[in-house]
């Protein structure tokens, strides 16, 4: 999934080193065409999907900055979690507060952090990428040598086999990542949900669909209900920052006895629920609690700036 927000506009002809393990692109291309074909990819479709295609320079350029990881979270943060996303929000809550609480009680999963990844993933779908997704899948494949997104191509291809969506329409970010909750493919055929009683999923412009989706995404992540993913607190002063790391774990009781102050309307939890604290600028900036859940969005995107921001952008719009 995206590491993908924000696309900036770069010249039509950007350069790249071949990296020193790459085939040449058309024997790249021949490989990957059979294995399309050994997963029962029907050959029309294999050829329609791969007809054609280069190396997409600018998919390399944006996969080597990702702003997950070269943000600090500050500015990340200030990026992607602006008022007027904020304000977006309360507009899309209001007008879907009834599917998001027919959500919530199929999947156990709360409103807040499903309007996070939406927003953050495609502005609530206003913005999905346009890119061709199998062309940047297999860009990454041949650059990286990666049989992940090798099989992520096929998976596209699949897709369209089974005609939930035509070749043309897998358009979305350069990594691959689809639709409204920005789905890689096999992400989307394993977990796409249709919730709006229509067909087949769809992430693209349902968003019935979509919220189901990322709530099933979630759901399958070991999702906790009732439980945040993270919160803001204050440390205090000369506080042992060696403590802090997603790896070190303590009950909620010992941080607060450390001095770690949790804030007044942070949801109410036993004295014995485990957190670790983080500190993603550095012991004088922002400081969170990172509970369970934390770990549910960090399989949606493996970015702890990404999961704390999705955690910020939730609360936000329900405060």
């Amino acid at each position: 999934m995206q590491r993908r927000h924000i696309i900036a506009s770069l010249p039509l002809a950007v350069t790249f080193a071949r990296p020193a393990h790459a085939a040449d692109f058309s024997a790249f291309l021949a490989s990957l065409h059979a294995r399309a074909r050994a997963g029962g990819v029907p050959p029309a479709i294999v050829d329609q999907a791969l007809a054609g295609l280069t190396p997409n320079a600018r998919v390399i350029h944006l996969d080597r900055h990702q702003p997950e990881f070269t943000l600090t979270w500050a500015q990340y943060s200030a990026r992607v979690v602006t008022a007027t996303r904020v304000k977006h929000g309360h507009g899309k809550v209001a007008a879907m507060r009834p599917v998001l609480e027919a959500v919530r009680r199929r999947f156990g999963v709360s409103a807040q952090p499903i309007m996070g990844i939406w927003g953050i993933e495609t502005d609530f779908g206003a913005i999905q990428g346009n890119f061709q997704v199998i062309d940047s899948l297999a860009t990454l494949a041949w650059f990286r040598n990666s049989t992940y997104f090798a099989n992520e191509a096929i998976a596209a291809m699949k897709i369209a086999a089974r005609g939930d969506a035509p070749l043309p329409r897998l358009i979305g970010s350069w990594a691959g990542a689809m639709g409204q909750p920005q789905f890689m493919p096999s992400v989307y055929l394993s977990t796409a949900v249709n919730f709006s009683g229509r067909g087949t999923p769809n992430i693209w412009t349902s968003a019935p669909d979509t919220l189901a989706s990322i709530a099933n995404y979630l759901r399958k992540s070991r999702w906790v209900p009732g439980l945040p993913s993270s919160e803001p607190v204050l440390i205090p002063s000369g506080f042992d920052v060696a403590l802090a790391g997603r790896s070190h774990r303590l009950p909620l009781a010992r941080w607060q006895a450390m001095g770690v102050h949790r804030l007044t309307d942070a949801v109410s939890l036993p004295p014995a629920t485990e957190a670790s604290l983080l500190l993603p600028d550095g012991p004088t900036g922002a400081a969170y609690l990172a509970f369970a859940n934390f770990e549910a969005i960090r399989r949606y995107n493996p970015s702890d700036l990404y999961a704390l921001a999705v955690g910020e952008l939730g609360r936000l719009i329900f405060t």
